[in-house]
């Protein structure tokens, strides 16, 4: 786990927005909201609108986001968070601890999963009020249930409306590097998940053959599978971009004329910055983690029995999946993104 840091956005410490998460003396005191999602890209676009019903509910309070200091950009973006109280785990696990500062929150809210393991740690605070699955008044968890769905009806059984259509983020305010061009992301959180590399090689070359730009996307530990696309299609150096900031990379998916990944966080992006994206599934259907039905988002899958989201090799729906599908629902895309 990371060491608990405390990121004020609003002053420096010692400001009524930020003095009483840093424990300055003497500063003003704001009742505060401490909300638990410790996860991924994806896991954080996809608690967007559970987010901002909570800034809606609790106008007066402070908004503390405990989760991964990498995504503080697009928390910012969102305009449901103010403070963010850096928190990880490898995995998808739970922080062991939340570096809470100061009196004990006056809500505590439970985002990070069913619990019990991940409400453990809320409890510890003393927190004047628990929304969590797991607590005693905890709302029923249903396995097969959309992501932004289940936490928008979590917080409505709690009496707080939540719309899981608000899910948009305003464009963010760095420059893209390939303004226009076609966004392939190979990389994904388990091999189960990762769409065959010599497939989205050849997707690439039917887009450069038909004039488009095409670059290459990956995480810093995805630089291999990201290289040997560049290779195989013969893309220059230049158009790939492995490990680049969350503002640059949120800049290129912005701007970007469609996005093509494997169910990832980037396709959560591009959902959030109304990009046009194809999405390939395949352990996990869309109807779970897919984008919401609108005709700049297009999704392919195989229908099957459910796989392992997290296994060691490519799903067997996901191999289903030809080049040429994709390259088909790229030709179905909007050129503009509807706003």
């Amino acid at each position: 786990m990371t060491g608990p840091v405390n990121t004020p956005w609003n002053d420096s410490a010692g400001s009524p927005a930020s003095g009483a998460v840093n424990g300055s003396a003497g500063a003003p005191c704001r009742p505060r909201v401490l909300v638990l999602r410790a996860l991924g890209l994806g896991d954080l676009l996809a608690g967007v609108p559970a987010l901002r019903a909570l800034r809606r509910e609790f106008r007066q309070c402070e908004i503390v986001l405990a989760a991964p200091r990498e995504l503080e950009p697009l928390a910012r973006l969102s305009g449901a968070v103010d403070t963010l109280l850096h928190a990880s785990a490898p995995g998808r696990a739970v922080p062991g601890e939340i570096g809470w500062q100061g009196p004990p929150p006056q809500v505590a809210v439970d985002l990070h999963g069913r619990g019990p393991e991940s409400m453990r740690p809320l409890l510890r605070l003393n927190p004047r009020r628990l929304l969590a699955f797991a607590a005693p008044d905890g709302p029923e968890w249903y396995a097969e249930e959309h992501e932004r769905d289940r936490w928008c009806r979590f917080l409505a059984e709690y009496g707080v409306p939540a719309d899981p259509r608000d899910l948009r983020l305003p464009r963010p305010g760095a420059v893209s590097p390939a303004p226009g061009a076609v966004v392939l992301h190979p990389g994904a959180g388990s091999p189960a998940r990762c769409w065959p590399v010599e497939r989205y090689a050849a997707v690439a070359a039917g887009l450069r053959r038909s004039g488009r730009r095409v670059v290459v996307t990956g995480g810093p530990h995805e630089r291999e599978p990201a290289a040997r696309l560049a290779k195989l299609a013969d893309l220059p150096g230049t158009d790939v971009l492995c490990g680049p900031p969350l503002e640059e990379l949120a800049a290129l998916v912005a701007d970007a004329s469609a996005v093509v990944s494997g169910d990832t966080g980037i396709a959560h992006l591009a959902v959030a910055l109304g990009t046009p994206s194809v999405t390939l599934f395949g352990p996990v259907p869309p109807r779970l983690w897919g984008p919401p039905p609108l005709p700049r988002h297009r999704v392919l899958w195989h229908p099957g029995p459910p796989g392992d989201p997290h296994g060691r090799d490519p799903d067997p729906l996901l191999l289903r999946i030809r080049p040429e599908e994709v390259l088909a629902a790229l030709s179905r895309l909007p050129e503009v993104p509807a706003v």
